[in-house]
Order: C-alpha cells, then sequence, then structure tokens
C-alpha cells in the first residue's frame, strides 16, 4: 500500500496483526459416519451451521481438556434426581 503524502503509512503494525488474527482457518475434514449423524443431529435440533457447532466444539474440548490436564474432574449431574456420574475421556 502506498503511503500517504509526508510518508505516514496508514497501515500499522498492530492493524496488520488484528487483521491477521481476525482472519479465519479453513480446514476440509473427513468424518466417520457417526460423527457426521451426530453433526446433522446437532443442526437438526440446534439450528446452528456445521461451522459454529464445530468451533463450539472445539472451544467446549479446548476446556475440558485444560480442566483434566489440570487434575480436576468432569461431573455431570442430573437436576431432577440429584445424581452425578464422573465422566471419563479415555
Amino acid at each position: 500500500m502506498p503511503a500517504r503524502p509526508g510518508g505516514n503509512n496508514p497501515v500499522t503494525d498492530d492493524a496488520v496483526r488484528q487483521q491477521q488474527q481476525q482472519q479465519s482457518d479453513r480446514i476440509t475434514v473427513a468424518l466417520i459416519p457417526q460423527s457426521a449423524q451426530n453433526l446433522q443431529d446437532l443442526q437438526d435440533r440446534t439450528s446452528l451451521s456445521k461451522t459454529d457447532l464445530v468451533n463450539r466444539s472445539i472451544t467446549l474440548y479446548e476446556f475440558i481438556d485444560a480442566q483434566l490436564r489440570a487434575g480436576n474432574d468432569l461431573i455431570v449431574r442430573d437436576k431432577k434426581t440429584g445424581e452425578t456420574q464422573l465422566v471419563r475421556f479415555l
């Protein structure tokens, strides 16, 4: 991009970094049949796009992984019965 008269460049290093951070990564993934069906079920149930569902899934997995690596447990509690279950990932 050409500099403005007077030598000022309208694009600063910070602006370039911010723009690069806002760009999204694109990937192509081959889903196993069960995952493809789960994705379709989620899309039907939530009306979210596949992109939104995949982004949320990655964010959730990152959170769970960080918690487990920190030595915490993942526990699911049934609101009606109060029953809790320990969730394990192998």
